[in-house]
């Protein structure tokens, strides 16, 4: 994802000033990776996504609990592999706004996930909001809360980057508490 943003920002079809990046459970991970160990990106948004693989293999559901062994390796053996790709573990790689969208039922990346990122995210001073939906679990199902999770990502951005958002037919965007903003 660093190389095609970077590959667009040399085209002249994206500036680099303005670079976000999105991804929902596997792609929240890899937006929180992307975040902490590169800097390609000038905002982001992790819709439930993983933050910390030690917690996560620990925490998920009994269906998903053995899911890391094949994708980072043997838990606990292998912690120090889980530790090396957790954005958690690497906060100070961290440097730009970040929203964190979850679902307070949310059994395969529990709640904790972003909840401990937004509090790492805040404690250094970095621009961070987290909203958590009641009643959603592992991708959003209800239809108004679709609707502020995209609103609220559009609301984000238009308050990092200076720009005007609007989220037309005269409906209005979420007001954003954004920390350390």
């Amino acid at each position: 994802v660093c190389a095609g943003a970077e590959h667009l920002v040399k085209q002249g079809l994206a500036d680099a000033s303005r670079l976000a990046i999105d991804g929902g459970s596997a792609g929240g991970f890899t937006t929180l990776g992307a975040l902490a160990f590169r800097d390609v990106f000038t905002a982001g948004c992790s819709l439930y996504g993983v933050a910390d693989l030690s917690a996560l293999a620990g925490d998920t559901h009994k269906f998903e609990s053995r899911y890391l062994d094949g994708l980072v390796g043997r838990f606990p053996e292998d912690k120090e592999i889980y530790d090396q790709r957790s954005a958690i573990c690497h906060v100070e790689g961290l440097s730009c706004p970040i929203l964190l969208l979850q679902g307070d039922e949310d059994e395969i990346v529990p709640p904790n996930q972003a909840e401990m990122m937004y509090e790492a995210m805040r404690s250094r001073g970095l621009p961070c909001v987290l909203k958590i939906y009641k009643g959603e679990q592992h991708g959003f199902r209800k239809s108004e809360n679709i609707e502020d999770a995209l609103n609220s990502e559009l609301a984000f951005y238009g308050r990092i980057f200076g720009f005007k958002a609007n989220a037309g037919q005269g409906m209005d965007l979420p007001e954003l508490d954004i920390a350390n903003l």
